[in-house]
């Protein structure tokens, strides 16, 4: 699977401009190209005012991801601020191909920022099923939460799309490897750059593990689009050689 890892400024609060921004970068991806990958709330940046920027699943936002999915002929996956049912959420969503839509509403909520006084918290963990990988899609703080990552579901793929701050970025760059190792699964981490209105700086480190923790792609500090191949092949020989889930633990969360 070739995945494309979008890493980028965003524009506080300003949809119709992240979208622009993103239709520019995109303008670039390499064929054959299967999965892209953009940050967390990469409409918005993290915003504690949802009231500004939210969408419904039927805004500008989704259907951006859809057109995008159609249009490119791959599957395509970041976090929006979605309103529903007078709440809102960090709302992951994976666009597929045919521009069918899963979605995943944020567990973990950021309480040091206040993001659990604005956001109702999801429930439901995610895997989908693409192009024969299961992948588990997660958001940024939630790489801190080993239990609700256990690969109790066999998948292939773990993925987190963040706004993960510079101040905080040596946690970032040691708990993807740890969630990797752990799951015996490939791991993918995307971040943004730039700074937000809270004078936040964001550095990247986006990257790419592999199912022992080795770097498929190293942390990447600039802006663009960085490609990985993934083998689901190579995973499956090494989980059939080494045996390491066998012996994981039974519980649910």
């Amino acid at each position: 699977m070739k995945t494309a890892l979008v890493q980028t400024d965003l524009i506080w609060e300003n949809p119709q401009a992240n979208l622009r921004v993103f239709e520019k970068l995109l303008e670039t991806l390499e064929p054959d190209t299967d999965l892209i990958i953009l940050p967390e709330m990469f409409t918005s940046g993290f915003t504690m005012n949802p009231e500004k920027v939210a969408q419904t699943m039927s805004g500008n936002a989704v259907k951006w991801l859809q057109q995008k999915a159609l249009e490119k002929q791959t599957a395509i996956t970041g976090s929006v601020v979605i309103t529903e049912n007078g709440s809102y959420y960090n709302r992951l969503i994976f666009a597929f191909p045919d521009g069918s839509l899963a979605h995943y509403d944020k567990r973990h909520l950021f309480t040091l920022a206040g993001e659990d006084k604005k956001y109702t918290a999801g429930k439901e963990k995610l895997i989908v099923e693409y192009k024969g990988w299961k992948i588990c899609l997660l958001v940024c703080y939630e790489v801190r939460f080993p239990v609700f990552s256990r690969n109790a579901e066999d998948y292939d793929l773990l993925i987190y799309v963040a706004n993960f701050p510079e101040k905080r970025i040596p946690a970032w760059d040691i708990l993807l490897p740890a969630r990797a190792v752990e799951n015996m699964s490939y791991t993918i981490g995307v971040n943004r750059t730039g700074e937000d209105e809270n004078q936040n700086t964001y550095n990247g480190h986006s990257q790419v593990l592999d199912c022992l923790g080795n770097y498929l792609l190293p942390s990447q500090t600039e802006k663009g689009i960085f490609y990985a191949v993934l083998d689901k092949n190579i995973q499956n020989e090494l989980r059939k050689k080494l045996g390491f889930l066998n012996d994981r633990d039974s519980f649910s969360v």
